[in-house]
């Protein structure tokens, strides 16, 4: 597991989280619940990180819903802050853009 991914999973552990009002919306377009994604926390697999994102650190992961169906949520923290947790986006990957198994990018 990398440091950022520990910081931010710990930070989700501790209830160090905010949601995004992109998340939000992202959420609602998708049927997810905030629940579903923060169970799927604990399991989640990094699939890249943003270090240098102007907002502050960044990664995606994948994770499952309720349903064991693949979600990529992009977590962060502001930068300048050690807290709190960001889900910054939450969505359902489209397998057009995505190799079957959700952690490597294909090009349309």
């Amino acid at each position: 597991m990398s440091a950022l991914w520990q910081k931010l999973a710990d930070l989700i552990a501790a209830g160090a989280v905010r949601i995004s009002e992109h998340g939000y919306d992202a959420l609602a377009d998708d049927g997810l619940t905030i629940d579903e994604v923060l169970s799927g926390v604990p399991r989640a697999v990094i699939l890249e990180e943003y270090p240098d994102y102007p907002k502050g650190p960044a990664a995606l992961v994948l994770q499952l819903d309720t349903e064991g169906n693949p979600v990529h949520a992009v977590w962060g923290i502001p930068r300048g802050y050690n807290s709190p947790a960001v889900l910054v986006t939450a969505y359902k990957p489209d397998p057009a853009l995505w190799d079957p198994t959700f952690t490597k990018r294909v090009r349309p």
